[in-house]
């Protein structure tokens, strides 16, 4: 058998994310760029065609939905943000719960240590875990696993949940389309997205590119400096990248790993989704809103990739974004806490 060299697998990899995300995109799924792109580059990464893409491209992927996510600081904003305290709150409340009752399940239920089950059930820390896990906080194999099992089935099969409740065929946006930015105006933002972005992924600012994408567009459409959201080619892009990253994640992922740790991954995933699908109820119901956007905001998914599953829906991506980055926020600074609270669980129910 003839090995495929990484050349030919970085070429796999793209090709099977457009391949996948136009298949999606045809047979009008929700967010299918997104969806379908993640879908066949996780196949063809556990048949070990596909590869981890360069840098780069996740730059590029989330400058796009950066920019984009900007699109939606308008005048109505402020008046929009004034609710947001209360859904935060209750993010923070649902946040613990999640991290409680998921790493006590790994602990009891699969003799997991404290340190791999907190850092494994973060919802949405995804790198920040991984990195203490590079520098020995628990097993680092077994977070990777689980925590790549959750975003994949998170970006998958949550468009279907909400577009199966919502009663109908398409998902329903809550706001109007934005009219198309002219290509210019992108690409001056882009490129400084791309500049600030990796000023501050220097200083380890977390998703920098996302976040200097959305500040740099928000100001520019509060100014009245540009207009619109980037064209639909662009945004096709982006989402293609963005899935094809979380898909090629499984590409330094083992059969007999994934086998392993399925039944937890899928345990926690369903633990988790189901504790953030009832606080999304509790805050669509307080504040009036749509319950798929709350949704989207609270799933235990990454910033980056629910942001953008955000813009593929319609939703509002400002509101999905500030609630995933207020809660990356939180784990970086309360995970050190959460970890002696998990251990002295522990040792208390053993």
């Amino acid at each position: 058998m003839v090995a495929i060299t990484p050349r030919v697998k970085f070429i796999l990899t793209l090709a099977t994310g457009f391949a996948g995300a136009a298949a999606a995109f045809y047979a009008g799924l929700p967010a299918a760029s997104l969806i379908g792109s993640a879908m066949a580059v996780s196949i063809g990464s556990l048949l070990k065609m596909t590869r981890t893409l360069p840098a780069g491209f996740r730059a590029v992927a989330f400058s796009i939905i950066g920019s984009s996510l900007g699109s939606s600081l308008t005048k109505d904003f402020v008046s929009q943000a004034i609710h947001w305290p209360i859904s935060l709150f209750i993010l923070t409340i649902c946040v613990v719960t999640i991290l409680i009752t998921c790493s006590l399940l790994l602990m009891k239920a699969f003799n997991l240590s404290a340190e791999t089950a907190i850092l494994a059930t973060s919802p949405g820390a995804m790198a920040y875990s991984i990195s203490l896990a590079s520098e020995g906080v628990g097993d680092g194999r077994s977070i990777v696993v689980i925590q790549s099992v959750r975003l994949l089935l998170i970006i998958t099969c949550l468009p279907f949940v909400i577009d199966y409740f919502s009663g109908s065929q398409t998902i329903q946006a809550v706001g109007p389309v934005a009219e198309p930015m002219p290509p210019m105006s992108f690409f001056v933002l882009f490129v400084l997205t791309l500049f600030l972005g990796r000023f501050f992924e220097k200083l380890r600012v977390p998703a920098s590119y996302l976040l200097m994408g959305t500040v740099v567009s928000g100001a520019a459409h509060l100014m009245g400096l540009v207009s619109g959201r980037p064209s639909s080619a662009i945004l096709f892009l982006g989402f293609t990248l963005t899935g094809t990253l979380i898909g090629a994640r499984f590409s330094t992922i083992s059969f007999l790993e994934l086998k392993r740790l399925l039944k937890a991954s899928l345990m926690v995933v369903f633990l988790s989704t189901t504790i953030a699908a009832f606080f999304s109820i509790v805050v669509a119901s307080i504040l009036s809103m749509s319950y798929g956007q709350v949704f989207v905001a609270f799933a235990p998914g990454g910033v980056e990739a629910m942001a953008a599953m955000a813009l593929a829906l319609d939703y509002d991506p400002a509101f999905v974004a500030v609630h995933h980055l207020y809660r990356i926020l939180l784990l970086i600074f309360t995970l050190p806490l959460f970890l002696q609270i998990i251990k002295r669980l522990g040792h208390s129910n053993g």
